[in-house]
């Protein structure tokens, strides 16, 4: 499972009572590696003068790449994640994630990273198994 989901917030849900505070705790609680790689590279982006802030180290067990690979493949975790920190994730590989400030998403930097070309140039041997 992706989430591991306290009974009182599975409740909430289910009476369509959940805030999106509650749902990103969840996230922080359930995911610790992907949530400390995201939140990485948004403090980085906000504490930089750049328009883009990545990470680029593989994980360091299957565990944790499969956090990474939950969080950024759901559409709700991510878009939460987004909100959250405020910032527009970017995910090229089992392990690359960029963030991005949303104003930059016309930009050369955040289309080049989301390219076929720059995906096909990041690939090697090593990433084949994730």
């Amino acid at each position: 499972m992706s989430l591991t989901v306290p009974t009182a917030l599975l409740d909430a849900a289910v009476r369509d009572e959940v805030t999106d505070a509650e749902f990103v705790d969840c996230v922080r609680t359930s995911l610790p590696y992907a949530w400390s790689v995201v939140s990485d590279v948004a403090d980085r982006l906000h504490s930089g003068g750049a328009e883009m802030a990545d990470h680029a180290t593989p994980p360091p067990s299957e565990a944790e790449r499969g956090q990474l690979l939950r969080a950024l493949a759901s559409d709700a975790i991510r878009g939460g994640l987004e909100r959250h920190f405020g910032v527009k994730l970017a995910f090229q590989n089992c392990h690359r994630v960029a963030a991005f400030h949303p104003s930059a998403l016309d930009g050369d930097r955040y289309r080049t990273f989301t390219s076929p070309r720059a995906q096909l140039l990041n690939q090697s041997p090593e990433l084949v198994n994730c």
